[in-house]
């Protein structure tokens, strides 16, 4: 599609699954802690609990590792009627700390992108997470220096966006943000009146899936972040 982007100055990125790999790592403990449960109920089964119970607890722990590591503990409970041994909660509880302290794996293009683009525009970061673990990750990326700013929201909906824009003092006809989540990252910010870049990531949460009613158009879809150079000059 057509996009004109001469009236952007500051760029918003998404950083989990658009800056660094990270739902991969979800899907990976979802399968270990499977497996742990085998003997309890079928893998199908144990995904369906446990999203459920992620959910439901997302008001209370929102995004993020730590309220992961929760709902498979209390999951863990339910399914197996409270027989899980002690020995099984601490082997969830290390898949959790293995999650916290992996590694932050940089997604093709990125810096190159962010150097490019960061005397041009001001670049933030916005983020929705734990915000320990995501002031780690940052830290661990190397990228902070491309940043004038860094949030860490609780949501990303409308009213998030639209308060956040207001207290940087950023017009909402300046602003691009940039992401992998049509839920989170596109669709919000396309009804506040800004402009959203969608760059799918080969691995989506369930929770962040939108219907294809609900998808919008006005936006643009690109194969990967060094694609976006080609619009932002």
């Amino acid at each position: 599609m057509e996009v004109d982007f001469g009236k952007i100055r500051v760029v918003g990125f998404d950083a989990d699954d658009t800056l660094w790999v990270n739902e991969t790592y979800f899907r990976n403990a979802e399968e270990k802690f499977a497996s742990l449960l085998d003997n309890y109920e079928t893998k199908n089964q144990i995904d369906q609990e446990l999203f459920k119970t992620e959910i439901k607890n997302l008001e209370l722990y929102g995004y993020g590792i730590k309220g992961f590591m929760l709902s498979m503990i209390e999951s863990a409970l339910d399914l197996s009627n409270n027989r899980i041994s002690q020995a099984t909660i601490t082997e969830i509880l290390n898949l959790g700390k293995e999650m916290l302290t992996h590694p932050v794996e940089l997604l093709d293009g990125v810096e190159q992108v962010l150097e490019a683009l960061k005397d041009k525009y001001r670049l933030i970061v916005l983020t929705k997470g734990d915000l320990l673990d995501q002031e780690r990750k940052l830290e661990k990326s190397g990228l902070s220096q491309y940043f004038h700013h860094v949030e860490v929201l609780s949501d990303k909906k409308e009213e998030n966006y639209r308060n956040l824009l207001e207290h940087l003092e950023i017009p909402v006809e300046e602003f691009l943000m940039i992401g992998n989540s049509l839920k989170s990252d596109v669709l919000p910010i396309l009804k506040i009146g800004a402009k959203a870049v969608h760059i799918p990531f080969h691995t989506t949460w369930q929770h962040e899936e939108v219907k294809m009613e609900e998808h919008n158009n006005d936006h643009l879809t690109l194969n990967g972040i060094s694609d976006i150079l080609e619009y932002l000059k």
